[in-house]
């Protein structure tokens, strides 16, 4: 298969709306992880049914401390995160230095619901 090619802002939101091929939306995905763009790669997984893959991006986040990946993977996953995971980000956070992130997350961890 041939390498993808990371679209450009426009190009991206088009081709999350039209939907893709689950082959096409993987190999974008791909290209966007290989940048290290988790992020973006996220609609794209969602579309190439790649549940193996953002379940590894949760874990991803929750290790790294990172909120807006978190709530990007279970916006797809129609998963929220639950208070233990709010709680377990938090701590990553905290640990790297987002004061921001680790706030936030243990705002939402107050406020979750398990």
């Amino acid at each position: 298969m041939a390498k993808a090619k990371i679209p450009d802002p426009l190009a991206r939101r088009h081709l999350v709306e039209k939907g893709l091929a689950p082959e096409k939306a993987l190999a974008i995905a791909e290209a966007y992880l290989a940048e290290d763009r988790c992020v973006e790669a996220v609609d794209f997984l969602a579309n190439a049914g790649g549940e193996e893959r953002l379940a590894e991006l949760r874990s991803r986040a929750v290790e790294e401390g990172d909120v807006f990946l978190l709530r990007a993977v279970a916006d797809a996953q129609d998963a929220p995160p639950d208070r233990e995971e709010w709680r377990r980000l938090a701590a990553s956070a905290e640990s790297r230095g987002l004061e921001r992130y680790a706030t936030e997350a243990r705002r939402q961890a107050e406020r979750g619901d398990d």
